[in-house]
């Protein structure tokens, strides 16, 4: 739970002052970190920085009363504003998600390599 918030947060807090791709900064280094599975790093960085671009993207389409999101779903032609808000979802899903897989792949593979040498 304090990996998932901590994705949650800094993804959310990063891609204010960065760009898009900021969000892997905190989602690698969490990955590396604090998880422990492929799995649970994917689904944790997964749902954790979904959250926070549709919860982001939430905000803006109600601040704005869905006139953005409105003309971004004319423009994609998905039709519905809140197409585009889950098209929002999945794309910072899916970058969170490999993002803190790829951490954890990092830890297992560079920092904490398995001896393939058999101990006698």
């Amino acid at each position: 739970m304090k990996s998932f918030v901590l994705v949650l947060f800094f993804s959310w807090l990063f891609t204010l002052f960065l760009p898009w791709w900021g969000l892997l900064i905190p989602t690698f280094i969490i990955g590396a970190w604090l998880l422990e599975g492929s799995v649970n790093a994917f689904m944790i960085g997964f749902s954790g920085t979904g959250l926070a671009w549709f919860f982001q993207s939430l905000y803006i389409h109600i601040a704005n009363d869905g006139i953005l999101s409105g003309r971004i779903a004319e423009m994609m032609g998905v039709g519905s504003p809140w197409i585009v808000l889950l098209i929002t979802f999945l794309v910072g899903a899916l970058a969170g998600g490999i993002g803190s897989l790829s951490g954890y792949l990092f830890k297992i593979n560079v920092i904490k390599p398995k001896s393939t040498v058999p101990t006698q």
